[in-house]
């Protein structure tokens, strides 16, 4: 476990953020000159977070150097695309296709194929980059299906995925080993396991060796489990040594290196880790790989709106969004793609005036 973690903080944005790139007073972020940031936040487990000016880093104890040095390489590098179609340096939607009965918000709307396919239509219309499709609810509460059960759920939609939308990125969310080769033999790009690959302890050793997209998202328990009085020592920290830790263990046994961090928001979360999560999010930068966030619809934010809640929970959905886009999170999981679509270019329009 290390001692010291290297936040990238304090950003600036377009064309600021591209003039102070140039004058060398700030780094791009994730190789992305249209956010920018001139200091770090040094974090431990036993002080409080030290912030410093990037030019400031060369007068730190050695030992303390050497790391936040080898994490701003991490943060500082530019990310892959995730294909052809996609551009990482431009916030990526990820459009939610539940083809449950049980869902939290959307169970039994598009169990049918034809709903299925013209709703996945729509979001793709309204800016989705890329759809993630599951077919076991993960809800708090929730309990597992057999395999066979979820990939019935799936099949039709997957099996002619590719041959509708050739172009579009497909993710499956799901957490078993035999739904995740199904779903790879039909050109799905990505696979988004929950359980952070510990559910199936096959899933690993099956799918190792192929060209395909993984979400390392971390959740504490399991859905039937996981919010009953989850506990941290240190939410932020912890997180990111689990993380870690599968990237330099478990995880190198994949051929292709392709990850995307989510810190899991909501899964084995109270409201407080939630927001510091959110809050900090930037820190995961310095794993080396792009980040997803899932916020949309979830509890947090009735727990914070009281009355003022709503069923589809949208401004809650899109100030986390924006929050989270400040800190350069790359893919955004929403319900409510054309909503989120709609503020991300706003926001990005605003920024630019000089």
């Amino acid at each position: 476990m290390r001692e010291h973690y290297t936040r990238a903080c304090n950003f600036y944005y377009g064309i600021n953020a591209k003039n102070l790139i140039q004058k060398k007073l700030a780094f791009p972020l994730c190789g992305n000159k249209n956010i920018a940031f001139d200091s770090v936040e040094i974090l431990t487990r036993k002080k409080n977070p030290k912030q410093i000016n990037i030019k400031d880093i060369k007068k730190l104890p050695n030992q303390i150097k050497k790391t936040i040095l080898k994490d701003l390489k991490k943060i500082v590098f530019k990310r892959k695309n995730l294909n052809k179609y996609t551009n990482i340096s431009e916030p990526l939607i990820m459009g939610v296709l539940n083809l449950t009965p049980d869902s939290f918000s959307d169970g039994g709307l598009y169990t049918k194929s034809r709903k299925a396919f013209i709703h996945v239509n729509n979001m793709i219309c309204n800016g989705a980059n890329i759809i993630d499709i599951g077919g076991e609810s993960t809800r708090p509460g929730s309990k597992d299906i057999p395999h066979k059960i979820e990939w019935k759920r799936l099949e039709k939609i997957i099996i002619n995925f590719k041959k509708k939308f050739p172009r579009i990125f497909l993710s499956i969310d799901t957490r078993k080993s035999e739904v995740m080769l199904k779903a790879i033999k039909h050109k799905s790009d990505l696979i988004n396991d929950v359980s952070g690959f510990n559910y199936d302890s096959k899933a690993i050793e099956k799918i190792k060796n192929y060209d395909v997209w993984k979400v390392l998202h971390h959740m504490q328990g399991s859905p039937n489990t996981m919010q009953i009085k989850p506990s941290y020592k240190n939410v932020l920290l912890d997180i990111y040594d689990f993380f870690e830790k599968k990237l330099n263990n478990d995880f190198k046994k994949f051929k292709y290196k392709k990850f995307i961090i989510d810190p899991g928001i909501g899964f084995g979360k109270n409201l407080k880790h939630n927001l510091i999560l959110i809050q900090n999010i930037s820190l995961f930068h310095s794993l080396g790989y792009p980040l997803l966030i899932g916020t949309s619809r979830k509890r947090f934010i009735n727990q914070i709106s009281g009355k003022f809640d709503s069923k589809e929970r949208i401004g809650g959905t899109l100030a986390s969004v924006l929050y989270t886009l400040q800190q350069g999170v790359q893919i955004f999981r929403v319900h409510n793609v054309n909503e989120v679509k709609q503020a991300i270019l706003v926001f990005k329009k605003i920024i630019s005036i000089k």
